[in-house]
């Protein structure tokens, strides 16, 4: 009997189990289910990435702000990281948990996510924290009052870029009433000035069960994790004043508009922008087309009317994702020495001139290919992919992802040159002036209507699978790696082979020439020469190229300086070899053209001119020159802005002929390596047949860089109509990462500066004292055990007026953290946080490709790694607290600099009175 009453309740259980999580639709590996409270849950497997990360995303953003609440959304989403009563110190938990965490706000929606090593009790923690915070999040006032400010000093941050600054001015005199004309940041004013009651109100208004999608991705069992997200949710209830959408239409624009924006600078900029549809229309998808005709590299018509036309230095474009129609912004940066005019005029011809010379079916496959392989590439990565389906789950639904790609892999060039000839008309733009028109022409863009249906019976297509459950302890990586020297060629190898989601395979191939002693008085022809390679070859144009790699959804990128050369490849198992077979001709057959070198030339000229009044920038550099210990010439020189640009020019081809017929080659030492589904042997065949004629006679020679002490000095460099402030601070110590004292230094490190949003330099100036929206600092320890060249890094972002309190904030936490040293809470956070960081490090292909690739340079295994991490763990505060005295000095001793609008404080003599 009594079994029998335990079998009815748990039958009762299971039915319960049942009505409270119901599965809704399946697409691609994704499957969705819904709560009885209304809230929806995705879940997709991949059992080969060994990482989780839970996304849950709110429909709310800047599009559902009111009067007097401009940039509320986005503040709210800085308050929900200060704390629940179940989880009162966030950070310090995402810290303690090596997450990977952040929350973004846009028009349509808001979301917060964490990526975290894959285990029962990681997803537990994070879906309880997500669970407490949707309701009970504190919202204090006492929080707002030092957030606002940090929130503030982002919105500085962005006022310092005059190509933002633009963006935002042409966007806002594009729409009359929407809020898509308002900026997701806010205005200063409502930042400063909002009610924590009406903060509150907004937030228990819109944070709710019925107007959240949480998804999770990576490696957990689907019933287990159903389970749980049911405990964790079912039960939060929905208020009682249902949701209502915004019912704001803009009107249709009937002339053409024009912004001007006067600040300080040196880059010249011209933009135009469109309104288009929303991004569940289908002519969003035509667009995404008409985007990618003008404006990709190297074949956009803008690109050659303006870059190849050397009228201008870059061009880019942006079209958001969103619910209501959104809108198409094309940017063209024009350096000082060129016609600002020019440009203007021939970027509008070419826009104007597409009612005559209509696109190509040629140009709709290209634009379709790249577009094609960048949704490839995003659905074969399941961590990325877990907060990209927030953009389309704010437009409408999350499966509008697959529909937008289904749309453009059957775009005809009809549909297109339709599109085109709706949207990118002279009234319906924004660029410059009112022009007074008899009949005007006017563009009506409908909301769309049906999403639900229109998705509702979608299955798309087949999923990539979930891949192997990849191990990523340092033994198994050790296990499976095959690594050696091939034996025909002197190129060393390491291979993992494993299964993952979508057969991805990431490859690296670095090879090493010269001495110090070759690269003097080279300038920049060596990172030029490897920057080139991918502009063209002899048997491939820089067109032919990207097509080819659009067409098997491949990428290939080269990377140089002087002495080394490294090729990284992103493919799958299907297309390996022929990704191979095109990088080979691009590193042997090189074309080094003359027109692809001035392009190249002119837009990192036009970079320096914008960066000359960037204060990041600026202190950067000149910390760098502070502290250089070389000669001009020496490859390790620090180069002034007046020395880079004459290196920039001085680079010829026949300078990069030159360099790369001396030092392109397999030499004494080379490195190649591969992870994911692979054949180790065509691997190692392959480069044994491919460069066996790959030579060159330089022995490499590591360029010595030795410790030597930093100066002690406290600089300031005025940077007038900049918003925004940069301090940044260098520390010199001799060591290196085989030292006694590494792994203690690295857990003093993550205290000081590196916990997310939880270390003494975050906490002081950010949390507590409210200055700063980005602060802490970071410790670069050498891998050489001969160089031992080595430092600690201290920086803050601020507004100028608060150059005082960021400069106590350093010097007090500093001598604080001498003098005090650290907690054992401290110290037992920051080494759970650093061991599961380093297991989602592991968990990375592209990480641990870098990993292997330090170990065969500096011959290693797993082995040496693990061996910290043991000594890591195994740590005390009295371990700590030793190397903090014998390697932190007070601020004094630290060379710094500041770059901003600073203003001096008058000097005046007060009278004293005297008795």
């Amino acid at each position: 009997m009594k079994s029998f009453t335990l079998f009815i309740v748990l039958a009762s259980m299971s039915v319960v189990a049942q009505a409270q999580i119901k599965k809704i639709a399946s697409v691609e590996g994704i499957s969705e289910y819904m709560l009885d409270n209304g809230m929806k849950v995705l879940l997709f497997p991949d059992n080969s990435s060994q990482t989780i990360t839970v996304n849950i995303t709110y429909l709310v953003g800047s599009r559902h702000e009111g009067y007097g609440e401009k940039g509320m959304a986005h503040l709210l989403e800085h308050m929900v990281f200060k704390g629940t009563p179940n989880h009162p110190d966030i950070p310090k938990e995402l810290t303690a948990r090596g997450a990977r965490p952040n929350g973004t706000t846009y028009y349509d929606r808001t979301n917060y996510y964490e990526a975290f090593n894959a285990n029962d009790e990681n997803l537990d923690w994070a879906l309880d924290l997500e669970a407490d915070r949707m309701i009970n999040s504190y919202i204090a006032k006492k929080d707002l009052e030092s957030e606002f400010s940090v929130v503030r000093n982002e919105f500085e941050s962005g006022e310092n870029s005059p190509s933002r600054v633009l963006m935002q001015k042409v966007i806002s005199a594009a729409y009359m009433w929407h809020n898509y004309g308002n900026s997701t940041i806010g205005n200063r004013s409502d930042i400063e000035r909002v009610p924590i009651d009406n903060l509150k109100a907004f937030y228990k208004k819109y944070y709710r069960p019925d107007n959240a999608v949480l998804m999770v991705t990576g490696k957990f069992e689907t019933d287990k994790t159903l389970a749980l997200i049911e405990k964790k949710f079912s039960g939060i209830k929905n208020p009682n004043i249902p949701l209502r959408d915004i019912p704001t239409i803009e009107p249709a624009q009937d002339g053409q508009k024009r912004v001007s924006v006067s600040r300080v600078g040196d880059l010249q900029i011209v933009s135009t922008l469109y309104h288009i549809s929303a991004g569940s229309h289908e002519d969003y998808a035509a667009m995404a087309v008409a985007e990618q005709i003008l404006t990709d590299q190297p074949s956009g018509r803008l690109y050659k009317a303006l870059v190849d036309g050397k009228k201008a230095s870059t061009v880019w474009s942006y079209a958001p994702v969103t619910k209501e129609p959104s809108f198409l912004y094309i940017n063209v940066d024009v350096p000082s020495d060129k016609s600002l005019a020019e440009a203007e005029s021939t970027l509008l011809s070419v826009l104007d001139g597409l009612k005559d010379k209509p696109v190509t079916e040629e140009e709709v496959n290209r634009a379709k290919a790249n577009l094609l392989k960048g949704y490839d590439q995003i659905s074969r990565n399941s961590a990325y992919l877990g907060t990209y389906m927030s953009e389309f789950i704010g437009a409408g639904d999350w499966r509008l992802s697959f529909i937008q790609r289904d749309r453009v892999e059957t775009m005809t060039v009809e549909k297109v040159n339709a599109a085109i000839q709706r949207y990118l008309i002279n009234t319906n733009r924004t660029v410059g002036e009112f022009v007074p028109s008899k009949q005007p022409i006017r563009v009506e863009i409908e909301h769309t209507e049906g999403v639900e249906a229109l998705v509702a019976s979608y299955k798309g297509k087949e999923g990539y699978g979930a891949g192997e459950a990849f191990d990523v302890s340092y033994d198994n990586i050790q296990k499976r790696l095959d690594s050696g020297t091939l034996s025909k060629t002197p190129i060393e190898y390491g291979f993992i082979n494993k299964d993952n989601r979508g057969k991805t395979v990431t490859l690296s191939f670095t090879f090493r020439t010269g001495n110090v002693n070759d690269f003097m008085n080279k300038g920049r022809v060596a990172s030029y020469t490897a920057r080139m390679l991918n502009k063209g070859s002899k048997n491939n144009s820089r067109q032919d190229i990207e097509d080819k790699l659009s067409a098997i959804k491949s990428s290939i990128g080269f990377g140089g300086s002087n002495g080394r050369v490294t090729a990284n490849i992103s493919t799958t198992e299907a297309y390996l070899m022929e990704t191979l077979a095109l990088m080979t001709d691009m590193l042997k057959n090189p074309k080094f053209d003359a027109d692809e070198l001035e392009k190249l030339k002119t837009q990192e000229l036009a970079g320096i001119e914008q960066n000359k009044t960037e204060p990041q920038f600026l202190a950067s550099k000149k910390l760098s020159l502070l502290n250089d210990s070389y000669k001009k010439g020496h490859p390790l020189h620090v180069t002034t802005i007046e020395e880079d640009i004459e290196e920039i020019k001085a680079v010829s081809v026949k300078a990069m002929q030159d360099y790369y017929n001396t030092f392109y080659g397999i030499s004494n030492s080379a490195t190649l390596i591969a992870i994911g589904n692979i054949n180790e042997e065509t691997i190692k065949n392959y480069f044994e047949k491919e460069y066996a004629d790959f030579k060159s006679k330089k022995t490499y020679t590591p360029i010595a860089d030795k410790f030597s002490s930093n100066k002690a000095v406290n600089e300031n460099i005025k940077t007038p109509d900049k918003k925004n402030a940069f301090s940044l601070g260098i520390l010199s110590f001799e060591g290196s990462q085989v030292d006694e004292d590494y792994a203690a230094l690295q857990i003093a490190s993550q205290v000081f500066g590196g916990g997310v949003l939880s270390s003494r330099i975050t906490t002081r100036l950010r949390q507590q004292d409210g200055v700063s929206y980005g602060a802490g600092g970071q410790m670069r320890v050498d891998a050489d055990k001969n160089d031992k060249k080595s430092s600690l890094l201290v920086y803050a972002i601020y507004a100028p007026e608060n150059a005082a309190k960021v400069q106590t904030g350093f010097k007090e936490e500093i001598e604080r953290f001498i003098k005090d040293g650290i907690t054992e809470e401290e110290l037992e956070v920051a080494v759970t946080s650093w061991v599961q960081g380093e297991n989602v490090s592991r968990a990375k292909d592209n990480e641990l490709s870098s990993m292997i690739n330090n170990n065969l340079y500096y011959g290693r295994d797993m082995g040496f790694h693990e061996a910290i991490e043991t000594k890591i763990t195994s740590l005390t505060v009295a371990d700590i607290n030793k190397v903090i005295k014998k390697y932190y000095k007070t601020f004094d001793k630290w060379t710094v600099v500041n770059a901003g609008d600073f203003v001096e404080q008058p000097i005046t003599n007060e009278e004293k009175k005297v008795d």
